[in-house]
């Protein structure tokens, strides 16, 4: 059996924070070609929480569909990640299987059985094969017709022996799960296990949108928030399980700007994100931390890319007197340049990605300190360009300035190519 928790063990004690958070329509706005909330949480939680917190995301998809959801989205890199409406469960980055929660779900359960009975169904349509998992049928079916499904399933399915839940969401997904699973229990089971290793998280924070995701609201002591473009059942749920509960708010904002805000209501950490800075000559007071200043500088360096930095020649001045003057930067082609010669290049860029489909965030940021002013950070560093996407690990020195306090100078940077990346295109790299 895996420990689960073996792979947290970055953490030295109860995470500050875990977000729990669906996301089709949750974490993932389809409809926001931009991806701006997305990016939004993400330099939130690389800036603030990734050092002491965790993050889980869990969803109705398969782990197919959730790897293909990543090669589409600027998605960060979850600590867990909880799949197939609640059925599987994996930890870090390799997505390791917890094999004693599948254990626990054959309990009463037999999937043969429910594929012999939903037959008897023809309003039911199988799922691509893909979202068949070993414990999950799932099917579409029109409104009309679930009720009397639903019940009549549930009885069937019962007098033959097994003991299942039924869950109906987004208006036609119809999915047949051991009556132990789901998004809920599968978040309780993380709980206790946590629990029985003495570190338990200091606050949980639930996010959903659909009625997959009811059950997560339901698990004791969680904050929660349902977004604004929540949908139907969810709402309905709400209504009549959790309308007085203060620890449950139906947000004002979409997706994962709803999930900022939560963090923000519940005071559980900052309600804005460094995504939001619009005067970065006055962005350095507040939080000083080296995770700060990568986000906050890749944040910058997008909008001078997308050219929407005003006074540009006082901001390439800022960051000459942030780097070392004798720093240096190995580009992921093996190129060593001056820093100062990398900013001057830089000037160079401003407005390049204008009106194109341009981002950068920075995922999985980690920092050691090494030395009384000396800080190691490492993190990998994404780029997108409409439907293309790189990404560098990447490593850097930061110096803090201890006279003044300023903030952090910067020393060193090194960039290897990840995800096989060689096709040569070098122009415009220089962080």
């Amino acid at each position: 059996m895996v420990t689960g928790c073996a792979n947290m063990d970055r953490l030295n004690g109860p995470a500050r924070l875990m977000i729990v958070s669906d996301l089709d329509h949750t974490m993932v706005d389809h409809h926001d070609p931009e991806n701006l909330s997305i990016l939004q949480f993400n330099a939130l939680w690389e800036a603030n929480f990734r050092l002491d917190s965790l993050l889980v995301f869990s969803t109705g998809r398969s782990p197919t569909l959730y790897k293909q959801l990543r090669r589409e989205k600027p998605m960060l890199t979850p600590d867990i990640t909880i799949m197939s409406v609640g059925t599987e469960i994996t930890y870090g980055e390799s997505m390791v299987p917890d094999d004693g929660w599948e254990e626990f779900l054959n309990q009463k359960w037999d999937r043969n059985i429910v594929i012999e009975e939903t037959a008897k169904f023809p309003q039911l349509q199988f799922q691509s094969g893909t979202e068949q998992r070993p414990h999950k049928v799932s099917f579409y079916v029109e409104k009309e017709h679930v009720q009397e499904i639903m019940k009549s399933l549930s009885e069937r399915l019962e007098k033959r022996g097994l003991d299942i839940k039924i869950i109906y969401s987004g208006g036609m997904d119809l999915d047949v799960l051991p009556q132990e699973a789901g998004k809920g229990q599968a978040l309780a089971y993380l709980l206790k296990k946590f629990k029985s290793e003495a570190r338990p998280p200091v606050n949980t924070l639930v996010c959903g949108d659909s009625g997959n995701d009811a059950e997560l609201f339901s698990v004791p002591d969680v904050y929660g928030v349902m977004v604004s473009n929540a949908q139907e059942e969810l709402l309905h749920w709400y209504s009549q399980n959790a309308k007085h509960n203060p620890k449950v708010i139906h947000a004002t904002e979409k997706c994962a700007a709803g999930i900022i805000q939560a963090i923000g209501h519940f005071g559980l950490g900052p309600g804005a994100s460094p995504r939001d800075v619009t005067d970065y000559s006055q962005s350095k007071s507040g939080t000083l931390t080296p995770a700060h200043e990568i986000v906050k500088f890749y944040t910058l360096y997008e909008k001078w890319r997308r050219g929407e930095v005003g006074n540009a020649e006082s901001h390439l001045q800022d960051l000459k007197r942030t780097c070392q003057p004798n720093g240096v930067a190995v580009h992921p082609w093996g190129f060593e340049q001056p820093l100062h010669e990398c900013i001057n290049a830089l000037g160079s860029c401003y407005g390049d990605k204008q009106g194109k489909k341009f981002c950068v965030w920075v995922d999985k940021v980690s920092s050691s300190q090494i030395g009384s002013d000396i800080w190691l950070v490492k993190f990998d560093k994404w780029e997108m360009v409409d439907e293309e996407r790189r990404c560098c690990l990447t490593t850097v020195l930061l110096q803090l300035q201890p006279e003044s306090f300023d903030g952090f100078i910067w020393v060193h940077l090194h960039q290897t190519w990840l995800d096989g990346f060689r096709n040569g295109q070098h122009t415009g790299w220089f962080f």
